[in-house]
């Protein structure tokens, strides 16, 4: 998947009415080799995306895009209501984000705990491989 990298405006300038440059877009060979490879697994797939006409392939685009925002929405908000729901981790929580800007407290919170998950998901994924390679 290629990202696009845009050029600045010269002097600062809005870029409204400066002429418009074609985007430069980074390629990662990874990423293009895992899009290669699953377009080949996916032939027919392939096909109904490159039928598709582009305003609904843009609004498929889209619609993707809102999917992602809105999934991260219900696991933030389901991050939330685990730390209201204890007192004691929402004290703990709101001690270690005291200093934070109070309308950044919510989404600092969300990031730690998520970062806690991952941490304790971790530990426990090695602790099970390594329980599984003694009996070998």
């Amino acid at each position: 998947m290629s990202t696009t990298k845009t050029k600045p405006a010269p002097n600062g300038a809005p870029g409204a009415n400066a002429p418009q440059e074609p985007a430069n877009y980074r390629i990662n060979p990874e990423v293009e080799a895992k899009i290669d490879s699953y377009i080949k697994e996916n032939p027919k797939y392939w096909n109904y995306l490159q039928a598709m006409p582009r305003d609904r392939l843009e609004r498929t685009v889209v619609l993707n895009e809102v999917r992602q925002i809105d999934r991260q929405q219900r696991m933030r908000e389901g991050i939330m209501k685990r730390i209201n729901d204890d007192p004691k981790l929402k004290s703990a929580y709101e001690i270690l984000v005291k200093d934070v800007p109070e309308d950044q407290r919510e989404e600092v919170m969300t990031q730690m705990a998520r970062q806690k998950q991952r941490t304790v998901a971790r530990s426990q994924e090695q602790h099970q491989t390594q329980g599984h390679t003694v009996g070998v």
